[in-house]
């Protein structure tokens, strides 16, 4: 389907979609199917703002300033026949800017509120940038020029946008509250005007005293002078009369000498011209003898110039074949030199590569070897902690049995752990160890319970059993003393008292 849209006066179409590649602008087109069409208006709008800036004193003030603002529309350039034949047509920059305002601005409402915000930013920022660089009293002064340069900054930026001014007031400056900068300005420029003023009127009265008093005297003046120009008229005319007597006497005496004058001056300029004629000959006939043997000097300069050149060829001829010969011989004895040197280092690399991929074949089989030794030791390591977990297994499963096969009982259990593993043998060799040497008194028990200093055993068998077990209570009750270990129940039991 398709449709026939016609914009109006003020307004203008924007299309997208199938067939365009960004934005069409027409003022009436055809709208097929996979088209959008948006109708945006084009007419200026007033922005009013209250602008807050701040000079370079840092002096606050305000700007009170109304823009017309709408898309940039200009018409092509040409004479009217031409404007009426390309009425509907626009220049580059126009529809450049036409599109950037379809763009970005069309889908707002151009009167919205993020419009005006935006153009109040603009001219905002602009503003207060341009018056930071500026005095008060330049800008005060040059109201004309700023607005200017206010007008020309915020143009750049709205150009971005496809906005164009059409129109700009700045009303006058306004103080800040609290700043009356212009307010006491103001107040001096009238006070200054009203001293002006006063000054004038004091000059009026004093020019007209001054005045009256000037052309009283001034007649006076001028009677006097009357009177003395007649008198002296008079005289001055007897006066003029006698001069003008003597003045025709001495120009009829003056022409006289100035006659003879000019006949001497003729006949000295006759004589001085015969002897320029003359010098000039005589010159001229020098000049021509010397002209000659000047030539044939040059000549005969030439002669030596050209046999000079023609001994310098030859010289540099030769001198250049043995040069070039000699070049020659150089670059072969040169390139004879770098060719060894260049095989030398060949064969010096050559070396040094074998060297080094020996070196690093011997760092490989090294690095080899030591991950054998190492892989050997781990295995080594590996195979013990195998060895010592069995052997853990072991004795777990052995005190398992054991203490299976003793009922239970952890103390019969330990003490024959102890009596197995040697700790009372230990502990007599280190306790001996440890009396070693300290002469400790000894006592021997009897059968009749009596004690004795170092008399002989029975010679009987039985009598060395009986002295046995009778030594055994006070053994354990030393052991228990020392190391509070008690003896196994079916080996001996302690009596109570001493065991407490």
């Amino acid at each position: 389907m398709a449709r026939f849209v016609v914009a109006g006066a003020s307004e203008y179409l924007a299309i997208t979609g199938w067939g365009i590649d960004d934005v069409k602008l027409a003022k009436k087109s055809w709208v097929f199917a996979g088209q959008q069409c948006k109708k945006f208006d084009i007419s200026p709008v007033n922005y009013e703002f209250n602008v807050q800036a701040m000079s370079a004193e840092k002096l606050a003030f305000n700007l009170p300033a109304v823009f017309t603002i709408g898309p940039k529309i200009l018409p092509p350039p040409g004479n009217d026949a031409s404007r009426q034949g390309h009425r509907r047509a626009l220049m580059p920059e126009s529809e450049e800017a036409l599109l950037l305002y379809a763009k970005l601005i069309a889908p707002l409402d151009h009167a919205s509120n993020h419009v005006k915000e935006l153009v109040k930013g603009v001219i905002e920022g602009e503003t207060r940038v341009l018056a930071a660089s500026m005095t008060m009293e330049e800008i005060f002064q040059g109201t004309k020029k700023f607005r200017k340069e206010v007008f020309e900054q915020v143009q750049l930026d709205l150009n971005k946008f496809g906005l164009y001014i059409y129109n700009a007031n700045v009303k006058q400056l306004v103080d800040e509250p609290g700043h009356e900068y212009f307010s006491y300005l103001g107040r001096k420029t009238q006070q200054e005007v009203v001293n002006q003023a006063k000054v004038d009127v004091a000059e009026a009265r004093m020019k007209g005293e001054v005045g009256a008093k000037e052309r009283d005297g001034l007649t006076r003046q001028n009677a006097a002078k009357v009177d003395a120009e007649t008198k002296v008229l008079s005289v001055r005319q007897q006066g003029i009369g006698l001069r003008e007597e003597a003045k025709v006497k001495s120009e009829v005496q003056v022409y006289e000498n100035e006659r003879e004058a000019e006949i001497a001056a003729a006949q000295a300029g006759l004589a001085m011209k015969k002897a320029g004629w003359e010098k000039q000959s005589k010159v001229a006939q020098v000049e021509a003898v010397k002209a000659v043997a000047i030539r044939e000097a040059e000549l005969q300069m030439e002669v030596e110039r050209k046999n000079a050149l023609r001994l310098t060829e030859k010289l540099k001829a030769e001198q250049l074949s043995k040069a070039t010969v000699q070049y020659e011989t150089q670059v072969q004895e040169s390139n004879a030199a770098l060719y060894s040197r260049q095989k030398a280092a060949e064969a010096t690399l050559y070396e040094q590569v074998k060297s080094a991929e020996a070196r690093k074949a011997q760092a490989d089989a090294t690095f080899f070897e030591q991950k054998l030794a190492e892989d050997a030791r781990l295995y080594a390591r590996q195979k013990e902690a195998e060895a010592l977990a069995m052997v853990g297994k072991a004795k777990a499963e052995y005190v398992a049995s054991m203490l299976q096969a003793l009922g239970g009982d952890y103390g019969a259990l330990r003490d024959y752990l102890m009596i197995d593993g040697g700790v009372y043998q230990e502990m007599a060799r280190i306790n001996a160890g440890a009396v070693s040497g300290m002469q400790p008194k000894i006592s021997i028990w009897s059968n009749d319970g009596g004690a004795s200093g170092g008399g002989e055993a029975g010679a009987g068998a039985m009598q060395q059993m009986a002295g046995v077990y009778k030594m055994l209570p006070p053994l354990l009750s030393t052991v228990h003393e020392q190391t509070g270990m008690e003896p196994p129940s079916w080996l001996a039991t302690l009596p109570k008292d001493a065991a407490n």
